[in-house]
């Protein structure tokens, strides 16, 4: 299977990715756990784009592919914003308490935590995040 959606670098157009989401697990008959996880983590890919990758009011478009092997599916997350590797962030100590935890970081960790493997790579000005997840 091969699929892949643009959308804007808007907020809004996270609910579209859900649906797009919702489309491919049940084309690939995956579980609603799975799915609801894999939806996570690509909410919180798009929404870093779209927070912090352009400057306000300009629009973009972000590409999101998504391939299927029997034992694996991987995401490209393609755009043209600043250049940010999330791989090289240091994963935030969730053993501290709440008040002792520096503010942003639980995206990237929560990516970490449901992604099998995470890697990026910055070509042409453009960013790609390619995310594998098994199934």
């Amino acid at each position: 299977m091969e699929k892949e959606i643009r959308i804007s670098n808007d907020l809004n157009e996270i609910t579209v990715l859900a649906s797009f989401i919702e489309e491919v697990g049940e084309e690939l008959s995956l579980s609603a756990e799975t799915t609801m996880n894999i939806n996570l983590a690509l909410e919180e890919a798009v929404a870093n784009i779209i927070m912090y990758a352009y400057p306000p009011q300009e629009q973009h478009t972000i590409l999101l592919k998504v391939n299927s092997t029997d034992k694996q599916l991987i995401f490209l997350l393609t755009d043209k914003g600043a250049s940010f590797d999330p791989t090289q962030v240091e994963d935030i100590d969730i053993t501290l308490p709440i008040e002792e935890r520096p503010i942003g970081g639980l995206g990237i960790f929560l990516i970490r935590s449901i992604m099998n493997e995470i890697s990026y790579q910055r070509i042409d000005n453009e960013n790609r995040l390619i995310m594998k997840k098994d199934i």
